[in-house]
């Protein structure tokens, strides 16, 4: 029940446009301060886990992972997607909380 609430909750914020996808953009949006959350999938590649932890850890960036790409990308309509990042403080909060 509650992994279908935090997809339905990420479902809506891709819907409210306050979500972004793909590691080059999120590390962006960690850069200029627009990023309030990023979750990240358990399967990601070792570089890829390092490159946007370390840069979250830098900018104070909460981070929390999901099992599988497949199921963050299937959560926000798309195929398979490894990183995404909240830039809206409500839904930010309302995810860690359920991760």
């Amino acid at each position: 029940m509650n992994q279908n609430r935090w997809m339905s909750l990420l479902g809506l914020a891709t819907r409210a446009r306050k979500i972004i996808s793909g590691e080059e953009l999120v590390i962006k949006e960690v850069r200029s301060g627009k990023a309030k959350l990023v979750i990240l999938s358990n399967d990601a590649s070792k570089n890829t886990y390092k490159k946007v932890t370390d840069k979250c850890k830098y900018f104070n960036v909460p981070v929390r992972f999901v099992e599988s790409r497949y199921e963050l990308g299937h959560a926000i309509g798309k195929d398979a997607r490894v990183v995404v990042a909240l830039s809206d403080e409500g839904f930010a909060n309302k995810l860690s909380e359920m991760l």
